[in-house]
């Protein structure tokens, strides 16, 4: 016979109502009254009643995630974290692709055409943080990335300006003194790669180095055949840089490619940086150097904020403003035999 939410409550030594939070994901639980109840829940096999448990809370046990790339492998990577931890929160997730379209992320946040999710996680690329804003307080909503909602949705993000500059930072570090950035993207409004650039910038003008905006390098998208050209773009100019950040990993491994391609070797005469560690970088020749965001976390924080909105009576959680960790891993294309930190 299966065991119900009360045996659970019995053998934690809480009550009912407490399961049924942990259950939820609310975050009015501490973390050690949340441990013996999960280690209750896993001993005794307990399995929530998703249909009786959304029936009676007006609730579907749906969520919806709309990322811009189902492709690239860091969106890729999130989406497979958010929906493993969901499941833990007996969650089903329906994914979506915006590919940084206005109208497709109206339509999401609109409820895809149908009011079927409980709540909505969204990267998005094209929509201002007005209208975003205006959205927030119909749905329950976490932003992933930089748009600022203006307080009155939940933001999950990393510091790019910080996680740019110790980057830079550490390719001067490496006595590389013309460093280039691939990445730029005039045409999105997401602030990605201006709060990328504005950290790399940074970097340089502390050390005394001021950028130069033919080292700066727009694409059209973030992926590796435009790091490629963008390399080769920069190969052919007056004075080839020394070391290259680029906005993503992707960048990076296209500009590596275009390094070998033109017999360029790589770290000895051309340093390369990335950001996001994919997998891609931790198996290319070199290793590639990266920055690391904490992917877990963000899929934790997110998914934590969701939870607490859409239990939340009326939606009235204040707004949270998370910055997420990262770390910067130095592998073999900036540094022979570099080992990860």
């Amino acid at each position: 016979m299966s065991s119900s939410l009360k045996d659970v409550a019995a053998r934690a030594g809480v009550s009912a109502r407490t399961v049924s939070n942990v259950v939820n994901g609310s975050a009015r639980v501490s973390a050690q009254t949340r441990q013996r109840v999960q280690e209750a829940i896993d001993e005794l096999g307990y399995r929530p009643n998703l249909a009786a448990r959304s029936l009676r809370a007006g609730r579907t046990g749906i969520i919806g995630l709309a990322i811009p790339e189902l492709h690239s492998p860091y969106f890729g990577e999130l989406a497979g974290l958010l929906v493993e931890e969901a499941q833990r929160r007996s969650w089903t997730v329906i994914i979506d692709q915006t590919r940084g379209d206005a109208e497709a992320e109206r339509r999401l946040l609109a409820g895809g055409g149908g009011r079927v999710m409980d709540g909505l996680i969204i990267s998005p690329w094209a929509l201002e943080a007005q209208e975003l804003a205006a959205t927030a307080p119909s749905l329950p909503l976490v932003l992933l990335g930089e748009r600022d909602p203006q307080g009155l949705a939940d933001r999950v993000a990393v510091d790019n300006v910080a996680a740019a500059d110790e980057a830079a930072t550490h390719l001067l570090a490496r006595g590389r003194r013309r460093i280039a950035a691939i990445g730029l993207q005039p045409h999105l409004r997401n602030g990605t790669a201006e709060q990328r650039a504005e950290g790399y910038r940074r970097a340089l003008r502390r050390a005394g180095i001021t950028p130069r905006p033919e080292w700066e390098r727009a694409v059209g998208s973030l992926h590796r055949e435009e790091g490629a050209r963008a390399m080769a773009e920069l190969l052919d100019g007056d004075a080839a840089p020394d070391a290259v950040f680029a906005f993503t990993d992707e960048l990076a491994l296209g500009a590596m490619y275009m390094a070998h391609t033109r017999g360029v070797r790589v770290p000895e005469e051309l340093a390369i940086a990335g950001f996001d560690d994919i997998e891609d970088g931790r198996f290319s020749h070199p290793t590639l150097t990266t920055v690391s965001p904490d992917k877990r976390q963000i899929a934790q924080r997110a998914l934590q904020c969701l939870a607490d909105r859409i239990y939340s009576p009326d939606n009235e959680v204040p707004a949270s403003d998370l910055t997420i960790p990262h770390r910067l891993v130095v592998r073999g294309s900036t540094a022979p035999g570099g080992e990860a930190r």
